[in-house]
Parts: C-alpha cells; sequence; structure tokens
C-alpha cells in the first residue's frame, strides 16, 4: 500500500467556528404566546421553547401563524418573516456583540498622553 494511503489525513476543521441556533418553529409561537405579543429570547426561555447551552434563536417557518407577534431573534428564515409579517407583526435581528465588530476582535482602547 503506497505510504499516502497508511498516513493518517490531518487538517483544518471549521466545526469550531460554525454558529450553532436553538431552533423555534413559527406553530410554536402561535401555542404559546397570544396576540400582540412582544415575544424575545427571555420569553421565550421562560415559555421552555429555547432550551439549552446555545444563546443564539433562530425563528423557523414550520407550522401556521394566525396571530400578530412582534418577535425579536438572532435570526430568522425567509418563511418565518414572510408568514410574521404577512399578518402585520414585526421581525427584528437582535445583533450579538461578534457580529457588530464582523468576527474580528474590539479594538483596545489606546492610552493618552
Amino acid at each position: 500500500m503506497p505510504l499516502i494511503r497508511r498516513v493518517p489525513k490531518r487538517g483544518f476543521n471549521n466545526a469550531r467556528f460554525t454558529v450553532r441556533y436553538v431552533p423555534v418553529n413559527v406553530a410554536s409561537l402561535e401555542e404559546h404566546f397570544s396576540e400582540g405579543a412582544e415575544v424575545n429570547p427571555e420569553t421565550m426561555r421562560k415559555a421552555g421553547l429555547a432550551n439549552g447551552p446555545v444563546k443564539l434563536i433562530k425563528i423557523l417557518g414550520d407550522g401556521e401563524l394566525k396571530k400578530k407577534f412582534t418577535v425579536a431573534a438572532h435570526a430568522f428564515s425567509a418563511a418565518a418573516r414572510v408568514k410574521i409579517e404577512a399578518l402585520g407583526g414585526v421581525c427584528q435581528v437582535l445583533v450579538t456583540a461578534k457580529a457588530a465588530t464582523g468576527g474580528k476582535p474590539e479594538p483596545k482602547a489606546q492610552p493618552v498622553g
């Protein structure tokens, strides 16, 4: 067997840098919240929709929506955005600290003087 096939393959793995979201469907919002409610990450966690160690929440468009909501989350699928806004609701995208700086570390303050 050639040497290149006997040597284990190692290399770069991007899994450490992936962005992970807790998925929440619009059908779950329909079940747990009343008409005109302001839905944010804190209220979703209190309702038991976004549990776990992952801090970011993404709203997905699975299910029917018949109530108007103001939803604040870190990401929205295209289908979820269409369903929420079709009923007159509002989608607010929350910006994380890493996204605000473009993934770069924040600049350090320069000493004066």
